[in-house]
């Protein structure tokens, strides 16, 4: 018998479960597409579902009171999102919306939970996960607290780096399209000074500006203006491998199980 949802058992998360849980999982799941810049769910929505992310990229931001867009994290496929349906019956703190044509998994959240008094895998995966999303969240604040535009901006390139960045010839290439007020938004600083930041790494040849391309050409000079070490950087991007690893799990499983 085919599996139902192959992500749920190829997500890290639930990858210990046996097949009656996974199967309990399955049930309370479904399968829903989303356009660019579709919007998943709002902070007014309900608790109900934990989300994990199929296909595609979903960007998770928030909105000061004065209408500004933080963008708070990245989503990628493997992924799970939507954690604090876990813990609390509010609903979201944040919004989750499609970068691109995205596919997304919608587990019972009321399930996870009941397997999570079951399984001591999953809960202290959740555990981690939340806390993981908090400390970034912590760090972000001291970073606007304490750091000039010109730190935050450099230590968001080595963050990128670590996450999306490829080797090439001419440096280190960041896998990922952000415009300079996505990366102004990550940040908590206006777009004049993103580009203004940008502008200078540059002159300064740390950096290559392209068309939708971003390219480190010194990781260690730019970890140096943050006092921090460069990051480790290869042929493929982290994020990129995950993503690989995670689908073509997924196509295995689906030809075992065809």
């Amino acid at each position: 018998m085919a599996k139902k949802f192959w992500h749920i058992g190829n997500c890290s998360l639930f990858r210990e479960l046996d097949p009656q849980s996974l199967a309990v999982l399955e049930t309370s799941a479904r399968l829903r597409s989303y356009k660019k810049g579709e919007t998943i769910y709002l902070p007014a929505d309900g608790a109900d579902y934990l989300f994990l992310l199929a296909d595609g990229r979903i960007r998770l931001c928030s909105h000061t009171p004065d209408g500004k867009q933080i963008i708070l994290g990245f989503i990628e496929p493997g992924e799970v999102f939507g954690e604090l349906a876990l813990t609390q019956d509010s609903g979201p703190e944040d919004r989750a919306e499609a970068v691109q044509p995205t596919t997304v998994v919608l587990i019972s959240a009321s399930a996870v939970r009941r397997m999570m008094e079951s399984s001591a895998s999953v809960s202290l995966g959740i555990t981690k996960l939340i806390m993981y999303r908090r400390q970034r969240i912590e760090r972000r604040l001291l970073s606007l607290l304490f750091r000039s535009n010109r730190d935050r901006i450099v230590q968001l390139l080595l963050d990128l780096a670590e996450q999306y960045g490829k080797k090439k010839e001419n440096g280190v290439e960041i896998g990922i399209a952000l415009s300079h007020q996505e990366l102004a938004s990550i940040v908590g600083t206006t777009r004049e000074s993103t580009t203004l930041v940008l502008g200078e790494l540059q002159e300064n040849g740390l950096v290559e500006l392209a068309r939708q391309k971003l390219i480190l050409k010194n990781l260690p000079k730019l970890a140096a203006i943050v006092s921090v070490s460069p990051p480790v950087v290869l042929e493929h991007s982290r994020a990129e491998s995950e993503t690989l690893r995670f689908l073509s799990a997924g196509q295995y499983d689906s030809q075992e199980t065809s």
